[in-house]
């Protein structure tokens, strides 16, 4: 009898915490948001990870306390989300989470509002959803009052944090239309220019104004040199635009030279042009203008990345035929293989090597590339068409 009358107090105890917890709806991301719409409420999203134990931490001492329960179940709508599986992947690249556990608030839109992440203790976890429980977070679409020229400083500074991965272009705009409002008389802050710096592309963007006029201010927190170079590589970044003729698919390099060089230099004008021009030729399949950028830019190939290196090296391995631009290559390759063997660079250096006529070399790195491989889990398929070439 005292057996079944300690385990109906036991199942009783369990139903009671489970209903003071968090409530979480087990239901498809749109309709949680269309819930959330419908009783004008924001959506609280755990976004966790099965292996992380801050989440499981969260989720035991955190969500299952009756004041968190009581709160979250009156103001939001909740769910819960494995980032690693099902919908949790899609809804992890849409907000950019990358670490667990991450809180996210959306309104009924299916806008973040708010992400925050990491362990917190019962307090801290509620004053955060008291604090985003505004009335101002419920105002609707944050693209609506954007567009109906609302300039609340912290509206603005809430779609530039939270939307400058998703949406870079709106977050810019925010950016844009807070320091049009900023006044001259205002102090600016280490994070003000942050921003300013993050969304400042290029002399055209209306934030060149106050970059340009805020110039004492801003240097009290980085060194003028870093501020003039920032400035250099704005106005290097216009001359380009203005350099490259899309018709032709070419770059004009006289044109920039000559507009560059007075401005930064010629080392780094040219530095600049030839970076350019690898990512232009590159992206347009104009391979032998890539070789040509390719071989005057890594001329001394001692002070390149070895990783970037290897990235000439591969488009070379794949497009260029030239013996001695293909050697040049096989030299960009073993600098990174020196550095540390991966089952990538080996390969690439052993197709150089078997395109240079070095079949034994290719056949060993080839072998080393697909042991590599195969250890890590990765796909082999590449080396092995290469080791039945050489047999």
């Amino acid at each position: 009898m005292k057996k079944l009358i300690s385990g109906i107090f036991v199942f009783c105890s369990v139903i009671i915490l489970a209903q003071e917890a968090i409530q979480f709806q087990e239901l498809p991301f749109k309709d949680i948001i269309a819930k959330a719409k419908k009783e004008k409420k924001l959506v609280f999203i755990d976004a966790y990870a099965a292996w992380c134990g801050p989440c499981k931490m969260m989720e035991k001492n955190v969500f299952t306390q009756k004041s968190v329960g009581d709160y979250y179940n009156a103001n939001f709508i909740n769910a819960r989300f494995d980032m690693e599986k099902g919908e949790g992947r899609e809804i992890a690249a849409k907000f950019g989470v990358r670490s667990y556990p991450t809180y996210l608030f959306l309104n009924g839109e299916g806008e973040l509002v708010s992400q925050n992440s990491g362990y917190m203790e019962e307090g801290l976890f509620l004053t955060m959803a008291q604090d985003i429980n505004s009335p101002s977070n419920k105002k609707g679409s944050l693209k609506e009052r954007f567009a109906k020229g609302e300039k609340d400083p912290s509206f603005l500074i809430n779609i530039m944090k939270l939307n400058s991965s998703s949406d870079y272009n709106f977050a810019k705009q925010a950016s844009e239309r807070y320091f049009e409002n900023k006044k001259a008389t205002e102090e600016i802050t280490k994070e003000e220019i942050g921003f300013l710096l993050f969304f400042l592309k290029s002399t055209e963007d209306s934030n060149y104004k106050t970059f340009s006029s805020r110039k004492a201010d801003i240097v009290k927190f980085l060194p003028e040199d870093t501020y003039k170079e920032f400035d250099s590589q704005l106005k290097l970044s216009k001359i380009l635009a203005q350099s490259i003729d899309d018709k032709n698919k070419k770059i004009n390099e006289e044109f920039f030279m000559k507009s560059a060089e007075p401005l930064v230099g010629k080392e780094l004008a040219l530095s600049k042009l030839n970076q350019t021009k690898l990512s232009y030729y590159e992206q347009h399949a104009n391979y032998p203008e890539f070789e040509k950028a390719a071989l005057d830019y890594y001329k001394n190939a001692d002070a390149y990345d070895p990783n970037e290196l290897l990235r000439a090296a591969w488009v070379f391995s794949d497009h260029i035929k030239t013996p001695s631009s293909l050697k040049k290559a096989t030299e960009w390759a073993e600098k990174s293989v020196m550095r540390g063997e991966t089952s990538e660079n080996t390969y690439i250096l052993a197709k150089l090597y078997f395109l240079t006529g070095n079949k034994q070399l290719a056949k060993t790195y080839a072998t080393m590339s697909k042991n590599i491989a195969t250890q890590t889990q990765k796909d082999s398929n590449l080396a092995d068409e290469l080791l039945n070439q050489l047999k």
